[in-house]
């Protein structure tokens, strides 16, 4: 008996440590230092609730890296480099039991502000370019200035998956239940599916947050409305299992998750995440809001949009 708990012990301590070093992590308050929109004023928790309850905005990105061999076989294709195929503000209200995730389409064209740069030196302020060239540019600090160049609202903290973690944390919750209204077919993501009630696998679900050539317009703004449909169908999903009971499950999405993620030095350790998570329980898909960013056609460009005003400005004001 002493022997099994000591090589349980050890195994537990061993699942944490391994747990601990998947996470990757990016200085990003070091690197963008106090040239930053204010921190909100944060009310101190209770005495009592050894949990934060401030109010949080994250900025929460989906890369394109075709960088090794899982994220090239799901990308498809031979593109260099990496783009935020994805980008949405979470703001968690104070008490964190609400959320708004607030989507900003790729396709908006921004002025990108000058960005330090890893080796040293800064990139070009740049105008009238795609959102999404600042995480090209200069990855997850360009991304962050970016995202609060245009909004204003500090990001308190980054978080990044790429296609494959995306796709192994949906296979490990056993899939995820999404409802399509129309038919979706799309051989550019490789969906085919008739309009209804489906539970995806991990590849069929990652199809679905790409797909854009198969409904609507064939714009990105088609796309993040399938987008949000799956964040909220996960949220469903990671809610009605209880992870906690069987450890198995537990630690596969664990493995999904911190294996393929990238945050802010804030949450760069299991337990940062785990506090986090912790914090968040009383938060359940009904009460998440999801929005786009407004925006219009550009006029200089009719397969690109600009933010609405003043009706984008009113959205980051309420996330303030």
């Amino acid at each position: 008996m002493a022997g099994v708990l000591v090589l349980g012990a050890a195994a537990a301590g061993w699942a944490y440590w391994h747990l601990d070093h998947n996470i990757k992590s990016v200085d990003i308050n070091q690197a963008l230092g106090d040239d930053r929109p204010a921190k909100a004023l944060i009310t101190p928790s209770p005495s009592a609730s050894p949990l934060p309850t401030g109010s949080l905005n994250i900025l929460v990105l989906g890369s394109d890296s075709r960088s090794g061999k899982e994220n090239k076989a799901l990308g498809g294709g031979d593109s260099s480099g990496a783009r935020s195929d994805t980008a949405m503000v979470v703001h968690i209200d104070a008490g964190r039991k609400q959320a708004t995730f607030a989507s900003i389409p790729r396709d908006t064209l921004v002025t990108r502000p000058s960005c330090p740069l890893k080796s040293g030196g800064k990139t070009a302020v740049a105008y009238n370019t795609m959102f999404n060239s600042a995480y090209s540019v200069g990855g997850a600090v360009c991304a962050v200035k970016t995202v609060e160049s245009i909004t204003n609202v500090r990001m308190d903290h980054y978080i990044e998956i790429d296609f494959s973690g995306f796709a192994k944390l949906v296979n490990a919750l056993g899939g995820v239940t999404v409802t399509t209204d129309q038919d979706i077919d799309d051989d550019d993501s490789h969906l085919h599916l008739k309009a209804g009630t489906h539970t995806l696998n991990g590849k069929q679900a990652l199809a679905l947050a790409r797909t854009r050539h198969g409904i609507g317009d064939g714009s990105d703004l088609g796309r993040i409305g399938l987008q949000q449909k799956l964040v909220k169908a996960l949220l469903e999903q990671i809610s009605s299992t209880n992870l906690f009971t069987d450890p198995a499950k537990l630690y596969s999405v664990a493995e999904a998750v911190t294996s393929s993620l990238t945050t802010d030095t804030g949450l760069d350790s299991l337990s940062e995440l785990v506090r986090l998570g912790e914090s968040l329980r009383g938060l359940s898909a009904d009460r998440v809001k999801t929005v786009m960013m407004p925006v219009v056609t550009a006029p200089s460009d009719p397969n690109r949009v600009v933010a609405k005003e003043p009706a984008a400005s009113e959205l980051w004001k309420s996330l303030r």
